[in-house]
């Protein structure tokens, strides 16, 4: 038998009609219509001027959704639209891209912002109307129903060029520092705020500039709980004052952040009995366990620290939670003369959850356990920021801080599209709603059609036998459903 190659008789041409490379941006441009984005953020931008101008509000859309789908700078967000014309027969320009995003000073950006925070309001109340309800998250096995969680984390955005604000950064790289904050709850990025790269990680100033955006953006009812998670290299005790002040009447805060280790707190920790050790759990309510470089099998530990340590100056009510380990290989150089000395590694956290009350409605989330394994979910945050970094913040595309601190804005736009995505029309499929920005594109946004037109009505045609079909069309059908809000 003579075998068949996969090229005989194979010939290509360039003679294809209405075919669309990336569809799944109907999906995302049907939440942006159906939510009233494309229609506030063009009440919010300046109107251009002279024949055949853009509309600005749809050309930002238009630009987070190239976002979305894999686009790094404004050349490739032009190119990406052709795949799309079809669909919109008039793609936006690089040039007109780079104007919109130039209008974007300081007060359009608030009046944006403004926007984002209306529509937030909007995808709110569908979420709370779905099948589900609004996702809380669980931490040890226990829903925190009723608490909104926000996370705030720093990442370095490298770069190789001269850019506006690039520098040296405390780990050995150059570029720029960007801080954000995100709801844990939907994923969203609600605030980023755009550093030089020698910007400090726990300046007082930025974390209060990114808490304040970030408040403003929440859409939370009247006495609402919030739950703020900070990690260690943003520890100060200003920003813990600030902290502690963001409680109102109608507002109750508690926050829980790293405690950078000194002298005086191994003192304390000296002090601690053997027997006030208890087991640290995992996410799972299990024991958390590991392996020491010796090999032999040990649980983490954690203890109360509050007693024994002096706080005097520091926020009322404030509690330490001290966590010990035996130390790997890797952590072995990094071990201070005390931790060599009790042969274990320690690490503290901060939290104002009092002891008894713990948070309201969440059982037993005033034990230490507790308290350490909801700061260890903060470790999610750490997804979050590796998905917008591959969803248009990995890499500043100007030389103009202008230009590059309204590319942050565009790119925490395109993150809001994708999460209003994935919660609205895919919350009955976990694997794609909870899936990396390259499998979601794979799987679904980067899916080929074929647009047709038939008795005044026009049809996309997909795969029938892609994996994943039948969730884009039910996406598609519940993004239709959607209340129009123009």
């Amino acid at each position: 038998m003579q075998a068949t190659e996969w090229d005989h008789r194979l010939a290509v041409r360039a003679d294809g009609k209405n075919l669309i490379g990336h569809a799944g941006v109907v999906l995302l441009r049907k939440v942006a219509d159906r939510t009233g984005l494309v229609t506030a953020l063009s009440a919010a931008l300046p109107k251009g001027a002279g024949p055949g101008w853009r509309e600005r509000g749809m050309a930002l859309v238009q630009l987070a959704c190239a976002i979305v789908l894999g686009a790094t700078n404004i050349l490739e967000a032009e190119r990406l639209q052709y795949q799309w014309r079809p669909l919109f027969p008039r793609p936006v320009s690089d040039s007109t891209l780079r104007r919109t995003l130039a209008t974007i000073d300081g007060l359009v950006a608030a009046r944006v912002e403004r926007v984002r925070a209306a529509i937030r309001r909007v995808v709110w109340t569908l979420l709370a109307l779905r099948p589900g309800g609004f996702p809380w998250i669980t931490v040890c096995g226990r829903a925190l129903t009723g608490w909104y969680v926000l996370d705030l984390d720093a990442t370095i955005v490298t770069c190789t060029s001269a850019k506006e604000g690039a520098a040296g950064t405390f780990k050995g790289s150059f570029g720029h520092m960007p801080l954000g904050a995100w709801v844990a709850n939907t994923r969203e990025c609600v605030a980023m705020l755009l550093r030089p790269g020698n910007a400090p990680p726990n300046d007082v100033a930025d974390h209060k500039t990114v808490l304040a955006a970030a408040l403003r953006q929440l859409p939370l009812p009247l006495w609402s709980k919030l739950l703020i998670r900070i990690d260690g290299a943003a520890f100060s005790h200003d920003v813990l004052d600030h902290l502690q002040q963001l409680s109102t009447s109608r507002r109750r805060v508690r926050w829980v952040t790293g405690w950078a280790i000194n002298a005086t707190d191994e003192q304390a920790i000296a002090l601690l009995p053997e027997n006030v050790w208890t087991a640290a759990l995992r996410q799972d309510g299990e024991v958390h366990e590991i392996k020491g470089f010796d090999g032999e099998t040990v649980s983490y530990q954690v203890a109360e620290l509050t007693g024994v340590r002096d706080l005097t100056g520091w926020p009322e009510g404030m509690r330490l939670i001290v966590r010990r380990v035996k130390p790997s290989r890797r952590d072995a150089k990094k071990l201070t003369a005390f931790e060599k000395r009790t042969g274990w590694r320690y690490q503290i956290v901060a939290t104002n959850i009092p002891a008894h009350q713990g948070l309201s409605g969440v059982p037993a989330s005033g034990q230490v356990w507790f308290i350490d394994a909801l700061y260890r979910d903060h470790a999610e945050v750490e997804d979050r920021v590796k998905a917008i970094k591959r969803v248009g913040l990995g890499l500043l595309p100007s030389k103009s801080w202008q230009i590059n601190a309204a590319w942050v804005l565009a790119a925490t736009i395109a993150a809001d599209l994708d999460a209003w995505t994935r919660l609205l029309l895919l919350h009955d499929e976990p694997e794609l709603a909870a899936a990396e920005a390259e499998t979601i594109r794979m799987k679904l946004y980067h899916l080929p059609a074929r647009l047709t037109s038939h008795a005044r009505r026009r049809t996309l045609h997909l795969d029938r036998t892609w994996p994943w079909a039948t969730a884009f069309t039910a996406a598609w059908q519940r993004a239709h459903q959607l209340p129009a809000r123009i």
